[in-house]
Formats: structure tokens, sequence, C-alpha cells
């Protein structure tokens, strides 16, 4: 049995009545209790200047860590826009927050600055917060936790049970948060999502510090914290499904001119690009270059229920890019800024390669041996650019230098330079 095995087992870490863990054990509970109902009912949906005010005072006179969730409208409109935001803190209760209705939250998030933020998967919801206004300056993961923790099941209704003994209703996760009103149902979902976040919270953090592990937690919650908002990808139409199949490069620029037409009628339309066109039609499109609106019409995902307008746009941007020429093709992949892909160690740097291969083993060895996943105890590309370019004198130090300046947190270089050490010398 793992450490999180004993923890979900541990009669001391699950709850019947929904508040922290009973330090002192209780009895135990023999199936998980489904969870109906948010303690003080489902809230109204604040969706004015009055009512976000006064939500504002009350979180401001809470106490503790809040519990913060959002939900997006992902597969049904453009973007990652916030369509609902929940939050939940000890003496302010919960609150469900428009945020079509009130698109500015600034005011709440200063209201909650110092405050620790409680999330489940935080890198998911904190872009769609900033672009309202809310940007923690202290925050605590549960998914994360979860993973350092060493559970086998991390999403937050697989914590809710193993950890508290609830069991949380999950079936609204993947409707349109963009309706409006919104349905009843789904409010008690989004609601629920944030009625045990704190207790799970109090409960990760009493078995990250038995493991030894709470100031590894610590550290990557504040690295979190303090990142930077992500750069725009470079030629996003790059990670079009099925690109693998598109080799030549008349056929990639038609990929780009489809993308690129598509990602402007989503956008304008507010719809998710899917629902505009299909990946696998753009590949489709890119890799029999139509000669015309009817070859095209025969192609999958254009046919069906097309119409002619909308055939002759997409046939228009397929004749942009042949007539593309050959300068203004895109290169096939795209420009590497780290090491080659692993595959191509072996020829272009045997000894790099048997560098790459002795470092892998023993870091998953290592990331077994402390029971969590191998991603969370370093990333694979910090391990691949140290394993292409190490430092010229292999020591602890300057092993340790280099993971630092590829972003390793201190606790990171603390466990995993003796190992790297002992590969790259080998």
């Amino acid at each position: 049995m793992t450490d999180a095995q004993e923890t979900a087992a541990d009669v001391s870490l699950r709850t019947t009545g929904g508040g922290p863990p009973d330090d002192g054990g209780s009895s135990a509970v023999e199936a998980p209790i489904p969870l109906l109902e948010p303690r003080e009912g489902i809230p109204p949906v604040i969706a004015d200047e009055d009512s976000l005010a006064e939500v504002i005072a009350a979180f401001a006179a809470g106490s503790g860590p809040v519990a913060v969730d959002a939900e997006r409208a992902s597969g049904y409109r453009y973007g990652q826009r916030a369509y609902l935001v929940q939050l939940r803190r000890a003496g302010a209760g919960t609150a469900l927050i428009d945020p079509v209705a009130c698109p500015d939250l600034s005011g709440l998030g200063e209201a909650l600055s110092g405050v620790e933020w409680v999330l489940h998967a935080a890198t998911q919801d904190l872009p769609c917060l900033r672009e309202i206004g809310m940007v923690p300056s202290r925050l605590f993961d549960t998914e994360l936790a979860g993973r350092i923790a060493g559970f086998p099941r991390v999403g937050l209704g697989a914590m809710v049970e193993g950890v508290l003994g609830f069991v949380l209703e999950k079936g609204h996760s993947a409707v349109d948060w963009s309706t409006r009103p919104l349905p009843e149902p789904w409010l008690r979902y989004a609601a629920l999502d944030v009625e045990l976040l704190v207790d799970l919270r109090d409960a990760l953090e009493k078995e990250l510090d038995r493991q030894g592990k709470l100031e590894w937690a610590l550290q990557e919650f504040d690295a979190i914290a303090s990142a930077p908002p992500a750069e725009p990808r470079k030629d996003p139409w790059r990670r079009t499904s099925g690109m693998h199949k598109v080799r030549r490069r008349r056929q990639l620029a038609v990929v780009r001119e489809l993308w690129e037409a598509r990602d402007r009628i989503a956008q304008r339309r507010d719809v998710s690009p899917g629902k505009v066109l299909s990946d696998a039609a753009i590949v489709e499109a890119a890799l029999s270059l139509p000669v015309n609106v009817q070859a095209l019409a025969a192609l999958n995902g254009f046919g069906h229920r097309m119409g002619r307008r909308q055939l002759e746009q997409w046939q228009a941007a397929v004749d942009r890019a042949k007539a593309l020429a050959e300068v203004q093709l895109p290169q096939p992949g795209q420009p590497l800024t780290g090491p080659p892909p692993p595959r191509a160690w072996a020829d272009k740097d045997p000894a790099a390669a048997a560098r790459l291969s002795a470092a892998r083993a023993a870091v998953s060895a290592l990331a077994e041996s402390l029971n969590m996943p191998q991603e969370n105890l370093i990333t694979p590309d910090t391990v691949r650019r140290v394993c292409w370019e190490p430092p010229a004198v292999v020591s602890a130090q300057s092993v340790g230098a280099a993971l630092a300046g590829h972003g390793a947190r201190a606790w990171q270089v603390e466990q995993v330079t003796p190992v790297l050490v002992a590969a790259l010398s080998a």
C-alpha cells in the first residue's frame, strides 16, 4: 500500500460532516457519502455591482483560505474566458459570480490579496481569472499536492472521495457554461465544487507534512503564483490534430490558411473553432489540395450540410496557399530552441544519448522511490537540456546551477542533482 493509499484509508483523514479532518480520529466510513446540497443551499448568482460589493465586503471579512474555481465553455465558445466564478471562505459562505454581467472582479481580487487561494489544477483556471482581475499572491493547488503526495488519481472527485469520504456529482463538468440563465442543477454542481476544497487542502497539507514533502509543495505553489502570463504560442496552427500526416510545404501552407480563416470566423462568431471546421477536415483538404469547390465538397468534413458560400470561403483559403511563392511556404517543423528530438541523439551525439539514457533511468528510479510522477520531480525537458549541454566540469555545484538555470526549484535541485551527477559522470 502506498503512502497515498494509506492516507485514503486512514479514517483520521475521513469526515462525515464536511468539516476539517478530526486529528483524534473518527469512526470508519463504510462507504463514500454522496454530497447532494451545499451547506447553506445554492446561493443566488451575483450579476450586478451592488451585490458584488456585498460579496467583496463579506469575503474581505472572512477568515482563512478561500476556495476558488471557475467554469469555462471550452468546446462551445471562442477562447477560454470564465463564465462562472465560485468562491467559498469561512465566515463568508459560498458565492457564485457571473463574470459576464460583472466582468471586472479586480476589487474582489484586491480584497483577497495576501489570502491563500485554494484551487484544483490552478494553471487551468488562473489565465481566465487573470482576465477578470483576479490574481492570487499565494495559492495551494490540491491537484498538484495530490501528485506530489503520490495519489494515483488526482481529479477533484477522486481526491474528495478518497481523502474526505464524499462523492461529488460530476455530470455537468462539460456543459456550456455560457448558457443564461444557468440551470439550478448546474449551479448546485458549481457550488459543491468549492464546498470541501479547503477541507481537502487541510488534509493534504497534513499528508504532505507526514511524508516530508510539504516544503516541496509550497515551493511549487509559489512558482505557480509568481509565474508571468504565458507568451502567445508561435504558429499555433501547427498544433492542428493530425499534422503528422502533412509532409509537403505546400500542404502545410493549406493547413495554415484554413486554420487562420477558421480562427477569424470563430472569433467573430464567438464559437469554438472546432464547431466552424474540424481539424480532420483541414488536414484532409491539405492532403488532397482540391482544385475547385466541387472537389472540396467531396472531402470528409466539407460536404455534409455545408452551403455553397461556406465551401467557397474554404476553397479560397486553399487557393491562397496554392498561389504562394516557394519562399513564402512554411518550413516543416518548428525552429528548435533547445536540444534535437531524443530519437536523433544517437546519430548526432552518441555520448549525449548515453548520458540521457542513464539520466532518465536514474530520475525514473528516484521518482519511484519518492512516490511521485517523474514529471513533477523534474521536467523531462530540463533533463534533456542538461544532458545535451552538460557543465564542462561535472560536479554537484555545476549540475545544481544548471538545473536552477533551467527553472528547477530548490527542492528539485537538492533531490535530482546527486543522481544526475552520477549519470553524467558515468
